[in-house]
């Protein structure tokens, strides 16, 4: 019983890390990632698809991204659907490829952006909190039912208290690693 609390809360905890990752990936640093344009939809014959199903996505140098999309008749819905997309970027069609370069970040935009990426980073640490007080309720219904001593609901604290602090401090790498990518020039 209480090692189905503890699998729970790990997984809980890594899904809230993972998400976390997930959301400051899409917080841009200066560099041209496919990733950017995860969150973009187009309207493609009525129908909002993902870019990434519409288009092939590469790197062409450290500020610009080039988009080779498979249907040629969808190439203005694409560029539109980047220019509308609240990323700031502005898209050129060269040919069959569409180039978007990335403009350069400002040092108060950089300042912004750090703001947001603590702001998500102190979400994650919630979200881990939740499911720590979660478990601990769990065992201690658990212990007023009879079902495990006062010890044992002690000892089984003490590890999820633990395994808290592990995800808290992964939380917390993750954030220091975006903050210095975002702060490099």
């Amino acid at each position: 019983m209480i090692n189905e609390i503890k699998q729970d809360a790990k997984s809980r905890m890594e899904k809230s890390v993972e998400s976390l990752r997930a959301q400051m990936a899409k917080v841009r640093t200066g560099r041209a990632h496919p990733s950017l344009l995860d969150s973009v939809m187009v309207n493609y014959y009525g129908t909002d698809t993902p870019l990434r199903q519409l288009a092939n996505i590469t790197v062409e140098d450290s500020r610009t991204l080039a988009l080779t999309v498979f249907d040629k008749s969808a190439n203005q819905a694409v560029e539109k659907a980047i220019m509308t997309s609240d990323l700031g970027l502005n898209p050129a069609a060269a040919g069959n490829v569409i180039r978007v370069p990335l403009p350069a970040l400002t040092e108060e935009r950089r300042r912004d952006l750090v703001k947001v990426v603590r702001a998500e980073a102190e979400q994650g640490r919630v979200a881990v909190r939740n499911i720590r007080r979660d478990a601990n309720a769990d065992l201690k219904e658990l212990q007023k039912e009879k079902e495990i001593s006062e010890d044992e609901e002690r000892r089984a604290t003490d590890e999820i208290q633990k395994l808290t602090d592990l995800y808290i401090g992964k939380i917390d790498e993750l954030l220091s690693e975006k903050e210095k990518d975002l702060m490099e020039v």
